[in-house]
């Protein structure tokens, strides 16, 4: 007689979910982040716990999946004209254990990156107009920053009036980072040191957009050669050549239908896993476009516009896998799940919602 099998259903159920961490604003009845389980195979989405966060509208996690950090998009932190950032432990469930809180030395942080190492949080202060590197310590704790690097100048629009540092990257090698500049219409290029927590000029300094353009976020390709930078206020993705820090202009294009005449302004993008395809969001169109990129030159062919199911969509995430697109829409405080087709990177609404307050940064773990 054979050996019985016992299953334990609770735990193949487990197996099969992902921890998704939201960030909202708290203006209303948002109590801070929200953690979720979502079903790998459905898409289902169920409420897990919440923790208590002023304000935590942009999360990343380390590469151990140990720690979680996010900004507290904040004018005034002790007293002082700055943001601040807020360090978190994961336990074994996903919980958040709250850690230790630094000033983002600067208003409005609103985008933060943490090295392979877990050495440097590096933080993108809006109001700010600055990055700031914070040291972490081995026990995930942030200590005060040890360099903050100061955009200058302005652009042509309203929103233009000085330096809006908005989103801040790492390359594949660690070497450089790439800061996206929304006032000023650049990408700013660095060397990172890890070991000195320094940020330093690199040898090309920056990369000029088109005036007007408002780059908010940017993305690198899988395969490390090319950079995907959203265009918030001409509503454009632009596509760069990546080298060793260097950066050269491909190609632009819309991410609006041809003959949209309303208000609307990008928020994020990512590429799916594969490489093959690029998602972006649409403020006002209510829409995530969607691109198939072309393998040898990076550049992108579109490939349709979807509704988000909800209003203002700002930030959106991929599962690990490259089945959900997840978007937070944050007028309508809903997170709603798209499945994507893995051969056309068309997305098809899974009928999943979840009701988040002001729900604007989605992470998994």
């Amino acid at each position: 007689m054979g050996a019985v099998v016992f299953r334990d259903t609770a735990f193949a159920r487990a197996s099969r979910d992902l921890t998704l961490y939201i960030g909202t604003y708290t203006s209303t009845t948002s109590e801070g982040i929200y953690v979720y389980r979502m079903n790998s195979e459905t898409g289902e989405l169920k409420k897990f716990s919440s923790i208590k966060s002023e304000n935590p509208s942009f999360l990343t996690l380390d590469r151990s999946r140990r720690f979680l950090y996010a900004v507290n998009e904040v004018n005034q932190f002790e007293g002082k004209a700055s943001g601040a950032v807020s360090s978190y432990a994961i336990d074994a469930t996903g919980k958040l254990k709250f850690l230790n809180q630094q000033a983002s030395m600067g208003a409005d942080p609103c985008h933060l990156t943490v090295d392979r190492r877990r050495s440097s949080l590096l933080v993108a202060n809006y109001t700010g107009g600055n990055l700031a590197l914070l040291p972490i310590r081995s026990d995930g704790t942030l200590e005060p920053a040890a360099d903050i690097k100061r955009h200058e100048g302005k652009g042509i629009k309203e929103q233009q009036n000085g330096p809006h540092a908005h989103c801040i990257i790492l390359d594949a090698s660690e070497r450089y980072a790439l800061a996206a500049d929304l006032g000023i219409d650049k990408v700013m290029i660095y060397s990172f040191s890890p070991s000195l927590h320094e940020l330093l000029p690199a040898r090309q300094p920056s990369a000029s957009l088109k005036a007007g353009a408002g780059p908010r976020h940017l993305t690198l390709h899988p395969n490390g050669r090319f950079v995907y930078v959203i265009n918030e206020l001409d509503s454009t993705l632009t596509t760069l050549k990546y080298n060793a820090g260097t950066l050269t202009t491909v190609d632009t294009v819309s991410t609006l239908p041809t003959g949209f005449s309303g208000v609307s302004y990008c928020a994020d993008v990512h590429v799916s896993p594969s490489g093959k395809f690029l998602y972006g969001s649409n403020r006002g169109h209510n829409s995530i476009v969607v691109f198939a990129l072309d393998a040898r030159t990076g550049k992108p062919t579109l490939v349709e516009h979807v509704s988000t199911e909800g209003k203002w969509p700002r930030n959106f995430v991929i599962d690990p896998a490259g089945r959900f697109l997840l978007v937070a829409n944050q007028h309508t405080d809903n997170v709603v799940v798209f499945k994507i087709d893995p051969g056309t990177g068309r997305l098809q609404p899974s009928g999943q919602v979840a009701e988040v307050p002001v729900p604007v940064c989605l992470k998994f773990r």
